[in-house]
């Protein structure tokens, strides 16, 4: 969905051909979701098809103009405006594997979790250096700006990532310790109403 409306965004700004918005699409994200320009066309063959985008003039398929029509508008202001889902998130492999793991015979979780955590900082080092690079450029543009935006996200990422990587292996400290895992707090059930006087024998006359 984040490509169907990234080339609605990028059209918003006037007709493109497909090799343009693969290749701005890459540089407003810094190349970290790398197009392929069969999916530019894919997806731009169903926003055709939802009426989001005409084609403009002549010319073949990769040849082909295209402009946003005012359904795309509306469509692209609706995005926008609407937050992104978080209660349905996408399965994650890292939370997979480890959740395999644990119940897993001769599998050595904290091995994984250290070259996982080894990974996940020289991930973050790089984007950090890539930040870096980036302000002492300048970063004065609406690209440079875009692509700021970007890596800082994936810095949080890891930053977050290496924290969770941390409380797995405490967890695991704890359970192969046999000391008792924290309990879930547990909604609370609600107390029933307290029985009125009639309802214990009436009141006295």
């Amino acid at each position: 969905m984040s490509i169907r409306f990234g080339l609605l965004a990028l059209l918003e700004s006037g007709p493109r051909y497909g090799s343009q918005l693969r290749a701005e699409f890459e540089t407003r994200t810094g190349a970290t979701w790398p197009l392929n320009i069969g999916q530019v066309y894919t997806t731009l063959g169903r926003l055709e098809r939802d009426g989001l985008i005409v084609p403009e003039g002549g010319g073949d398929a990769k040849q082909q103009l295209y402009a946003i029509t005012d359904a795309g508008r509306q469509e692209l202001t609706d995005w926008y405006a609407r937050p992104v889902d978080r209660t349905h998130p996408s399965r994650d492999e890292l939370a997979i594997k480890l959740a395999m793991a644990v119940g897993s015979p001769g599998v050595d979780i904290r091995e994984i979790i250290q070259g996982q955590r080894r990974h996940t900082l020289k991930a973050m080092q790089d984007y950090t250096r890539l930040k870096a690079r980036a302000l002492a450029n300048g970063a004065d543009s609406r690209d440079d700006v875009a692509w700021l935006l970007v890596l800082e996200q994936l810095i949080f990422y890891a930053e977050a990532e290496s924290r969770w990587l941390d409380h797995c292996e405490s967890r695991l400290t704890r359970l192969a310790a046999g000391r008792p895992q924290p309990q879930a707090a547990r909604p609370r059930t609600p107390s029933a109403p307290a029985e009125s006087t009639s309802a214990r024998g009436g009141a006295s006359s």
